[in-house]
């Protein structure tokens, strides 16, 4: 068997943004409201900047309405409540994203459930979830990550994932829940698995598509997999790299793409496989958000 296709992230974000982009100008033409996209980012974690920096740069070239908020570290909780419930109700802030994780003396259930549910770009408030579980996506705001994993396994799959074997590794409910669902509405046959799955590696390897997001890198080899498997790795991990000089690191996922992409017939490389489409979902969501507020017909979806 020849090696797999690497799906490319990157190429498929960028012509997300393209389309989303191309919808932001119509709806300010037609209407006058340029989505707004509001990031609150407490402390100064150096990957949290570089998120957030991503965030509001892809959000300007989508031309979006761009907001950031910098609170520092020991930012007291209530002045972190304030600020969400000021931008709940703003009308030029459509989407609203509180750059996880918080510092330790910050209850994140009470901020992220303070975000109104048609603001929260991120998919994670109750509402939402619910939404997403009943299966009512037209209603609901879908986490990013999930949304953009299933994008590129339907567009790897020639657009249709029905009857497919579906393995997912990892339960979280940032990525294994929410992709779970969204696997399930695509009329694939789903299993979660996890660190207490009984034979793990037989079950992985029933998978027609996989999606690894277990946070444990490498651990996925190509042995674990199915011949002509799709394979969508969400982890993202920093192991050594003493080939590039003392001290370097070097980003790898969940599996271990040297022996996977011998056998799968499409992979997803890390870097540049779903974390730029992570935010290309979040600029999707916060013009969603912004077309239910004005209360217009949803869009053609872009997958």
């Amino acid at each position: 068997m020849s090696e797999a296709t690497i799906i490319d992230g990157k190429a498929t974000a960028a012509s997300v943004t393209d389309e989303i982009s191309a919808r932001a100008t119509r709806l300010v033409e037609e209407t006058g409201v340029k989505p707004g996209l509001a990031v609150v980012l407490v402390g100064e974690d150096p990957a949290s900047q570089v998120y957030v920096r991503n965030k509001g740069r892809m959000a300007e070239k989508c031309g979006f309405h761009s907001v950031q908020h910098n609170l520092p570290a020991d930012a007291a909780e209530i002045d972190i409540l304030s600020l969400v419930t000021q931008l709940n109700n703003d009308p030029e802030i459509h989407g609203i994203l509180v750059q996880l994780p918080l510092p330790a003396h910050i209850d994140e259930g009470k901020v992220l459930q303070l975000i109104k549910p048609e603001k929260d770009v991120d998919g994670f408030h109750p509402v939402n979830v619910g939404l997403l579980g009943a299966g009512q996506t037209e209603k609901a705001l879908v986490p990013c990550t999930p949304a953009g994993a299933v994008l590129l396994a339907k567009r790897a799959a020639g657009g249709d994932l029905a009857g497919l074997n579906a393995v997912i590794v990892g339960r979280s409910n940032i990525v294994g829940k929410p992709v779970a669902q969204l696997l399930l509405q695509e009329n694939c046959t789903v299993t979660i698995s996890h660190s207490r799955t009984r034979d793990l590696q037989e079950v992985v390897k029933g998978a027609d598509l996989l999606i690894a997001a277990v946070g444990r890198p490498q651990m996925i080899t190509g042995d674990w997999i199915k011949e002509g498997a799709i394979i969508i790795d969400v982890g993202i991990n920093r192991i050594p790299a003493p080939e590039k000089g003392e001290g370097k690191t070097r980003l790898v996922g969940d599996v271990d793409f040297d022996t996977a992409k011998t056998v799968a017939k499409a992979i997803t490389p890390v870097p540049g496989g779903v974390g730029p489409m992570t935010i290309a979902m979040l600029m999707a969501n916060t013009l969603t958000a912004a077309r239910r507020q004005q209360n217009l017909a949803e869009e053609p979806p872009l997958f």
